[in-house]
């Protein structure tokens, strides 16, 4: 399975953000849209990721407080990305091994997609449940051996 199976069936709604919003702007965005993460651009160019992990690391540095600070200040200025054909086993290798929840996808500099690490947990469990529903229907119809001859 590749990221684009993922993104086709999961869709293609980006939310974006500029780094010289302010934090405060941004979270009320995640909130209301009920979403984990942003993507940075600047100019057309991915140029970063917030997500609550950021915004929580702001919040304990300064008391509880975003005050005026800008997303660049909180952003992760390197996140981890894959392309629409990276196979999903790189990608949930890549998302432990650097405790990721959200990866942009993109194609040539282009953004496609955000996919998170639910995304890819729901892509294997589907993946899962369709191959244990094919394995019963193969055991189900197993054929009946005849009892040989030479038991008689």
């Amino acid at each position: 399975m590749k990221v684009s199976d993922i993104l086709r069936v999961k869709g293609n709604t980006l939310y974006t953000v500029h780094p010289d919003e302010h934090l405060a702007q941004a979270v009320q965005t995640m909130a209301e849209r009920d979403i984990g993460s942003l993507v940075v651009m600047e100019y057309g160019d991915l140029v970063g990721m917030l997500t609550f992990r950021e915004i929580n690391l702001v919040l304990a540095r300064n008391g509880g407080s975003v005050g005026t600070m800008l997303v660049r200040t909180a952003m992760d200025d390197a996140p981890l990305t894959c392309t629409l054909e990276t196979d999903m086993d790189e990608v949930r290798r890549m998302m432990l091994g650097c405790h990721a929840r959200y990866m942009p996808v993109m194609e040539n500099r282009m953004l496609m997609g955000v996919v998170s690490f639910y995304d890819v947990a729901k892509a294997v469990v589907d993946s899962q449940n369709f191959e244990n529903k094919l394995l019963k229907a193969y055991i189900r119809d197993w054929p009946q051996e005849e009892p040989s001859q030479a038991q008689s």
